[in-house]
């Protein structure tokens, strides 16, 4: 059975308290879900290794721990539900006498590490942050191209889903490339691409208006390609790169189509708006130099035939591509987060456009939208990403902690004012109320003598009250303590 958090504490309180002289107090860390089994075979297997310690006393006590330890695991069918912490050594205070300890601590919340150590102290750290964690927050870091889902307990930080969108490198601006000798129309006569300079204007088509214009050069580079060689009926030809994009018509609408996904069934458009059907496609094997250029129509006419030569196809099909991977982060999140009661906010870092674009496209459902704090930019989009994203993150963790204690006091000394009948103050009263199972929120300082708020939370947690925690740091604080640091708000009145 899993223990309660006061008895974890006093627990934690009491193994705190041992030292071995040498390392040789054992901490096993079994996580939820794990093969009990497989850690037992491990230890038998640290028991062969123990065999190896040089100091006499420290060889004996770490190997009678050990063997302690597989005794106990093996009296257990699995793994219990929230994973389970061993302890065990020779915690005598005497040397030369024996005190062989084990202790078996089942959480009240899952493990989700495994460990085995050896040393002059346990290992307590896990079980502590655990005791710390009331709330917990989702992280998200991400890019067009990767996404990692995290959550941040207490200090830990665990990768919940790690995600890629498919989506290809950016393609540089044109893209797409043609043979150096295709020509090209200008207003002074044909020239081969290979002499146009930026600046130069050419024939190309108005799209919008359906005719024919001269658009300006924007940029030309010359590019080492495989080429496709497509023969049309009238002597024309084109020669290009397989994801040169070309136009054909298709139900009456001219259409763009990549070089590689024509066939001899096109027919391609000249400079008179007409088809021109393929007579014949070669594909070329050996690279040759072309040239690329961009233009400002996204367009012009090589060899009196229609090209296209900006990227716009591929980043419509990018766009696609993105929109569709927003929609499964959210998706994920959604399954991840939606349903986690202690989920007190999230933080979304990433490059500047692609978290807003994803923040402020409203792919998130709204109940978690209104739950993310806090923007990051960072660039790294994987687990390293996450924890650069919680140490950026940290002003508006605290923060949000002085808000959580500010609205409970802020309803605290509200009720006192309003329903004083439904508030109790001072340690008499508050451990009164508590007895009565009539607390329904505890509330006790940080400066609050340890002993006291030890007891009263051990009352509050077999009651089922919850336990608010409240720090000086606030002026709510500090006047919280200066009217004794103890006080409750009821469930029901009591006299």
């Amino acid at each position: 059975m899993p223990i309660t958090k006061q008895e974890l504490t006093e627990k934690l309180e009491q193994l705190e308290t041992y030292k071995g002289r040498q390392t040789e107090l054992i901490s096993v860390y079994i996580a939820a879900g794990y093969d009990v089994n497989s850690v037992q075979r491990q230890l038998e297997a640290e028991k062969s290794t123990a065999k190896n310690i040089k100091s006499t006393a420290t060889r004996k006590n770490v190997s009678e721990a050990l063997e302690k330890i597989v005794r106990h695991l093996k009296t257990l069918r699995k793994t219990p539900e929230n994973g389970l912490a061993v302890f065990c050594g020779n915690v005598s205070k005497v040397e030369g006498q024996d005190d062989m300890q084990l202790w078996d601590i089942e959480p009240p919340m899952p493990l989700k590490i495994r460990l085995y150590r050896c040393d002059k102290e346990f290992v307590l750290e896990p079980l502590k942050e655990m005791m710390a964690v009331t709330e917990v927050f989702g992280l998200l870091v991400m890019d067009r191209k990767e996404a990692t889902i995290g959550l941040l307990e207490g200090k830990r930080i665990e990768v919940l889903q790690k995600m890629t969108s498919g989506i290809p490198s950016k393609v540089r601006a044109g893209g797409q490339c043609l043979h150096k000798s295709s020509l090209v129309e200008t207003p002074k006569g044909f020239k081969k691409i290979e002499s146009i300079k930026i600046g130069d204007k050419i024939k190309a088509l108005d799209m919008k208006n359906n005719t024919i214009i001269f658009t300006k050069c924007l940029k030309k580079w010359n590019v080492l390609k495989k080429v496709y060689r497509i023969i049309l009926t009238d002597t024309h030809n084109i020669i290009c790169s397989n994801d040169h994009s070309l136009f054909i018509k298709e139900k009456g609408k001219i259409k763009e189509i990549s070089a590689s996904s024509v066939s001899i069934n096109h027919a391609l458009i000249d400079k008179k708006l007409d088809s021109i059907k393929i007579e014949s496609i070669i594909k070329d094997k050996q690279q040759i130099d072309m040239i690329d250029i961009e233009t400002d129509s996204k367009n012009f006419f090589a060899n009196d035939i229609l090209v296209h030569n900006s990227s716009q196809r591929f980043h419509r099909i990018t766009e696609g591509l993105t929109r569709d991977f927003y929609k499964r982060i959210a998706e994920e999140m959604k399954t991840v987060f939606f349903t986690m009661p202690k989920l007190k906010g999230i933080l979304v870092g990433g490059p500047v456009p692609t978290k807003d674009e994803f923040l402020e496209g409203k792919y998130l459902t709204t109940q978690l939208g209104e739950k993310v704090i806090g923007r990051i930019d960072i660039g790294d989009t994987d687990e390293s990403g996450l924890k650069e994203l919680v140490e950026k993150s940290q002003d508006i963790l605290v923060n949000q902690e002085i808000m959580k204690e500010k609205k409970l006091l802020e309803k605290f000394f509200e009720t006192l004012g309003e329903k004083p009948d439904m508030v109790v103050r001072g340690e008499h009263d508050v451990k009164k109320a508590l007895e009565f199972g009539a607390v329904d929120s505890l509330f006790l300082s940080t400066k609050t003598d340890k002993q006291i708020a030890k007891e009263l939370k051990k009352i509050a947690e077999s009651m089922g009250s919850k336990i608010e925690t409240i720090s000086i740091e606030t002026t709510e604080g500090e006047q919280f303590f200066n009217l004794s640091g103890i006080g409750a708000l009821l469930r029901f009145k009591i006299n």
